[in-house]
């Protein structure tokens, strides 16, 4: 076991993802406002502290091919809900995975793709997803599943595609880069994105993970 403790500049990327937001927004002034000035101090300024190396911030060109625009299909998935806690969602997200794998093997359906993560809803305390694993083709009759497992179809449309490659500690900065690159771009995000895990990390300091992120555009 091994757990993920998500940044609040993450938690604050990935909320302004689902709301179709971008960084720098600030409060409006209502009209004829003036800003409260504060009083000059009369006060020795304190000795400034030693802070935190702050991590590089990662970017993404305008014509880099780490951002692409491409139209996802629907595909017949077995699928599985579920819920996590910031601290734990990696591990949450891979254990579903095991879980809709276990049911393929006792309905023997065969997997057609890279499972995926499709997250539907986020806050301060954690996040909803839908974890998705495709299907070669839509079975019939459709078998009985259990645990909680269900056969769906995999969300469609216009979507932005980016890449991460690298531990998924600091998979933080591609979500800062991925929402200034929406912003830069002046491109409006649904409120949905998928992860799509192109290998299963070690951990989440595991330097191999390769991630493909899909944001859904309106």
């Amino acid at each position: 076991m091994f757990d993920l403790a998500l940044s609040a500049a993450r938690r604050l990327a990935l909320a302004l993802i689902l709301a179709g937001g971008a960084p720098g927004m600030v409060m409006a002034q209502a009209p004829g406002q003036t800003p409260a000035v504060p009083a000059p101090s009369t006060t020795s300024p304190a000795p400034a502290t030693p802070t935190a190396p702050v991590p590089p911030v990662v970017e993404i060109p305008s014509d880099s091919s780490q951002a692409m625009q491409v139209t996802l299909s629907p595909r017949p998935v077995i699928a599985l809900a579920g819920t996590s806690d910031w601290d734990s969602g990696l591990q949450t997200v891979l254990d579903s995975f095991e879980k809709l794998r276990a049911e393929l093997a006792k309905a023997g359906l065969q997997p057609g793709g890279r499972p995926i993560a499709v997250f539907t809803e986020t806050d301060d305390k954690g996040f909803r997803f839908d974890a998705m694993i495709p299907l070669t083709a839509e079975p019939s009759p459709a078998p009985t599943l259990g645990n909680g497992t269900r056969l769906a179809m995999s969300p469609a449309g216009r979507t932005m595609k980016f890449e991460h490659r690298g531990s998924y500690d600091e998979v933080d900065t591609t979500y800062e880069a991925i929402t200034a690159y929406l912003d830069e771009k002046g491109l409006e995000a649904q409120n949905l994105f998928v992860e799509e895990y192109l290998n299963t990390p070690k951990g989440t300091d595991d330097e191999n993970l390769e991630l493909d992120i899909y944001v859904f555009l309106r």
